[in-house]
């Protein structure tokens, strides 16, 4: 396992307060906030420990409220809301300095035999075949040096690899509004489903808006040709996977207006298996010209 994956787990692996109450830690991200995929990610650890073992994610549904302190801990309280037969719901709510900033209702199932299908992987190279995440942000000669650096440290625990040029870089004119990424941790993972939910979860925000600003040829947050931030997040887990393993995250935007833009998603295995489905709504503007 990298040094860096060992940080980010022990990053998500949270101290219980008391029933209910769970303590994170954040660290900077690209932008000067907690990047939202740590605190979903962070949720979604909170929430499953108050689970039965036999019960494992299949959705999740969460609202970005407030930008997050790096230099402060959040405090998770998770609400029990439901303990069915079949399912059993949680809601978590983080809170920083006395305020909310972010909530998050999640679901489980136990597993039971049921109807199937799924739609099918759409072609992608060979992952193998596509340069690393390194290689490809060292190629592009118009990023300067330091966001180079925050990007490596920020993603060195995963092994994350563009099909094609992200928006940062290739912009200035439109592209298809279509992305695809495949991805997997840089090391081994325990063999505890919600870990490798939790791992895809806090993947799923880096890469999932590329698709809006790639319809309108904007470079996004590493140039500073916009600015935003997630609005809402919302994951279906519909078949095992590991995170440790090669993951193809597909990702598009049908939709951008008022400010916001629209990203659709299916993350699936390296086999052919519809692993997960995600939607993310951000807010993304165009700075205003003085």
């Amino acid at each position: 396992m990298s040094e860096a994956l060992q940080s980010l787990l022990d990053l998500l692996d949270l101290e219980r307060i008391e029933e209910g109450i769970y303590r994170g830690r954040s660290r900077s991200a690209v932008v000067p906030r907690v990047f939202g995929g740590q605190v979903a990610a962070q949720a979604m650890v909170a929430a499953g420990r108050t689970v039965p073992e036999d019960r494992h994610a299949h959705s999740l549904h969460a609202y970005f409220l407030r930008p997050g302190d790096p230099g402060a801990p959040i405090v998770y309280n998770v609400d029990r809301l439901r303990d069915g037969r079949s399912f059993t719901t949680r809601r978590v709510v983080a809170v920083q300095h006395g305020k909310p900033i972010f909530t998050l209702s999640a679901s489980f199932q136990t597993y039971e035999e049921g109807l199937d299908h799924q739609a099918p992987m759409p072609p992608a190279p060979d992952p193998a075949t596509l340069p690393t995440g390194e290689e490809r942000l060292r190629s592009y000669p118009h990023l300067p040096a330091d966001t180079v650096e925050r990007f490596l440290e920020t993603r060195a625990a995963v092994d994350l690899r563009y099909v094609d040029d992200p928006p940062y870089g290739d912009f200035g004119a439109p592209r298809e509004p279509h992305s695809q990424v495949w991805f997997r941790t840089n090391g081994k993972l325990a063999d505890d489903p919600l870990l490798h939910v939790v791992l895809a979860t806090y993947v799923s925000d880096m890469t999932l808006l590329d698709s809006v600003l790639l319809a309108h040829g904007r470079g996004g947050w590493a140039v500073g040709d916009v600015v935003g931030a997630s609005l809402d997040h919302a994951m279906w887990f519909h078949r095992p996977f590991r995170a440790d393993e090669w993951l193809l995250y597909d990702q598009q935007s049908p939709s951008a207006s008022g400010g916001r833009g629209l990203g659709q998603a299916r993350i699936h295995t390296q086999d052919g298996r519809l692993a997960v489905s995600v939607v993310q709504e951000g807010v993304v503007r165009v700075p205003r010209e003085h």
